[in-house]
């Protein structure tokens, strides 16, 4: 077995890069995501790509400051399918919690799919903690291209930052 090493690099995701992001979601998602890049442009998040030396990204994930006075909110994280378990996961959390800390904010919390035990397992493992529990819910694309209701039940998890 050989083992290939990536080095990845974080920087703010930008338009151009949403037509190499697919792999994140539907168009839908996208479109969503677009509407979050002028919310960074504004100060209000923070919209982070992780990127090989090819500087096409092969993680995505935000950081909202405006849900809880104090507190950096990590959503819409995702890695590209093909690559997870290779610690891009991880690599993109830390990225978000520097932004977290270089904003002077010392707590980071996100939500996670209940049926989502992978990811949550990652969380656990850089310290977050589960505090509660909340059903959310967001428009969802179906194959055909209509919306629909998506619900769910996600765990709300925190972790203090040094």
């Amino acid at each position: 077995m050989t083992n290939v090493v990536l080095r990845l690099s974080a920087r703010d995701l930008v338009h151009a890069d949403l037509a190499s992001c697919g792999w994140a979601g539907t168009e839908h998602h996208l479109a969503g995501v677009a509407e979050q890049l002028e919310r960074a442009r504004a100060g209000e998040v923070d919209y982070l790509a992780v990127c090989p030396a090819t500087d096409i990204p092969v993680a995505k994930g935000g950081v909202d400051y405006r849900v809880k006075d104090g507190v950096g909110t990590l959503w819409q994280l995702a890695v590209h399918p093909a690559l997870q378990s290779c610690g891009i996961g991880t690599f993109l959390v830390e990225a978000a919690e520097l932004r977290i800390r270089n904003r002077g904010l010392r707590r980071a919390e996100l939500a996670v799919e209940e049926n989502n035990p992978r990811a949550r397992a990652l969380y656990e493992r850089l310290g977050y903690v589960a505090y509660d529990r909340r059903t959310e819910s967001w428009d969802e694309q179906a194959p055909d291209g209509s919306l629909r209701r998506y619900e769910t039940i996600c765990a709300l998890m925190r972790k203090e930052l040094a």
